[in-house]
């Protein structure tokens, strides 16, 4: 840690957003619509007692920020009881599509953004609140948030970063020594639970909904300015702000947003909620909510119980549903792009880009890096049938593949027995079992493949164990470290932060953190699956 770094209760906010765009200043918070801004000035509620549980430290050194005692005026700026005075704290107004229905205006209802700091680097990033209090887009709600949720994101923010995902950041995990009362599963039994608050980090939190709200609400020469806004700040290399530029700024959020699915797709990621709302204009993952990994392997699934009747959110819908909501932001952005040819090219963009950044990155994963052959889409494809009927965990798979991969592009052993054993490890049913037939079929045809590799088997192995984590942020994993932390054991939690956020390591000393879901965990509330409620 630098020595330089200091108190975050000390360091100098800006506040390009409040400053540069149309808001108000909330007369109170009170649930209301709120026409004609970009923002609602408001402060965050103070909660009874903040306590510092957990802390991203690679995150705060990049950003100046030293490591807070349990309890002090730090904890106190990070729980929002303390707003020090170059702050000016604000929760955005969006709108969106929820499950595909325009849900009109939505907005931050329990985030409020304090403003932006300056890291070490130069760049900027917005410092934001989640669970820190009621404002004038909280609807019915209390703008808290539960430890259970708050868990969850913290982990997943920076295990995402750590495997490469492009994704929003987390600073700061603090208890508030508050209740809040929530309905886990919608059934009808509210239970009071622990209240926490999560610093959530990125350059921006603008999302598709904030687009599409002003578009809704006819407030062109707002959707300008935040569109000149987005596009001077963070897309700087694009140029002046144009028909031309908005043309190839929508271009590049279809790349980005590309890429990042791509992402979520070659680690087993599911979302869970993929509504507009939840889109960085970035192309970031942002609002980590009923999230999962596939454990076992099956693309219908989807970790969120309010989308058990239409799978909308399914894990191979990703793709589609990231198109989809591409779609509705250009359908915003046509007021500024009157010409639409430009906006279904940038489509087509997407379509391209992910298709190519998939197969680039399965590539990589199985090792396929120095010859390219006319088998190789089939051998891609073929996979996925594979791994859904037999079941296997995709991490689990992928990473003890890794270790087969050079005894199998060297010759050295007897291939089936290498094939049995891999399946044992990484199955949820067990060998023997005709279910495997698919994929030990496709494994022959794979050792095929690799003979035609140049690299050693020793090089590919080691290019398979960087692009295959070990370590993911298991459901199960998370339930068990939030079910300490509410009685007060933070040690899981911290060692599944310090775990984590080295996923590519073997770290052995941790190696049960890796192991396939155990059978207790497959429906157990939390451990399978998740409700939007937090």
């Amino acid at each position: 840690m630098s020595q330089n770094n200091l108190s975050f209760d000390q360091l100098l906010f800006h506040n390009s957003f409040v400053d540069e765009l149309p808001g108000e200043v909330a007369p109170d918070t009170k649930p209301r619509q709120v026409p004609g801004v970009c923002y609602s000035q408001v402060k965050p509620t103070p909660v009874r007692e903040p306590r510092l549980f957990a802390w991203s430290e690679e995150l705060a050194d990049f950003l100046g920020i030293s490591r807070p005692p349990e309890q002090g005026p730090a904890v106190d700026a990070l729980a929002g009881n303390l707003v020090v005075d170059s702050m000016k704290p604000f929760a955005a107004r969006y709108g969106g599509h929820q499950f595909g229905n325009w849900a009109g205006q939505l907005g931050d209802g329990r985030a409020i953004s304090l403003g932006e700091l300056t890291a070490r680097d130069s760049s900027s990033w917005e410092i934001q609140l989640k669970g820190a209090g009621p404002t004038p887009y909280s609807r019915r709600a209390d703008g808290r948030a539960v430890l259970r949720s708050s868990v969850r994101e913290f982990l997943c923010s920076e295990a995402m970063h750590a495997l490469g995902v492009p994704t929003t950041r987390a600073l700061s995990l603090v208890g508030t020594g508050d209740l809040v009362v929530r309905d886990m599963f919608y059934n009808g039994n509210p239970q009071p639970e622990p209240g926490a608050i999560v610093a959530r980090v990125a350059p921006t939190f603008v999302r598709f909904g904030n687009f599409q709200l002003m578009t809704a609400a006819k407030e062109l020469s707002n959707l300008r300015a935040l569109a000149n806004y987005v596009i001077s700040r963070f897309y700087p290399e694009l140029g002046e702000p144009s028909e031309a530029v908005y043309q190839r700024w929508f271009a590049e959020i279809c790349r980005r947003t590309a890429v990042m699915v791509a992402h979520w797709m070659s680690v087993g990621f599911v979302h869970g909620v993929m509504n507009t709302d939840n889109m960085s204009i970035l192309g970031l993952t942002i609002d980590y909510g009923p999230y999962g990994w596939l454990e076992p392997y099956d693309p219908t699934w989807t970790p969120n119980t309010t989308d058990f009747s239409h799978h909308r959110y399914a894990f191979a819908q990703q793709p589609q549903v990231a198109l989809w909501n591409l779609v509705q932001l250009g359908r915003a952005l046509t007021p500024l792009v009157p010409e639409v040819e430009g906006l279904n090219e940038a489509l087509e963009l997407y379509r391209t880009t992910f298709t190519a950044t998939q197969q680039d990155m399965m590539r990589r994963k199985l090792g396929l890096l120095t010859v390219t052959l006319p088998e190789d889409t089939a051998l891609l494809e073929d996979i996925h049938q594979g791994l859904t009927t037999s079941e296997m965990d995709m991490t689990l798979f992928f990473r003890q593949l890794s270790h087969v991969a050079p005894a199998l592009r060297d010759s050295t052993q007897e291939e089936e027995p290498l094939f049995r054993q891999l399946i044992e490890n990484a199955s949820y049913t067990p060998e023997p079992s005709a279910v495997h037939d698919t994929l030990l079929a496709w494994l022959r045809r794979y050792a095929q493949r690799l003979q035609h590799e140049t690299a050693t088997g020793e090089a590919i192995r080691v290019g398979m164990l960087a692009a295959n984590p070990k370590y993911v942020l298991r459901n199960y994993l998370a339930q068990q470290a939030i079910e300490a932390a509410e009685v007060g054991d933070l040690s899981l939690l911290n060692r599944l932060m310090q775990v984590l956020t080295n996923p590519y390591d073997e770290q052995p000393e941790h190696n049960e953190l890796a192991d396939k879901r155990p059978e207790w965990a497959r429906f157990k509330p939390g451990s399978a699956t998740l409700s939007c409620s937090s």
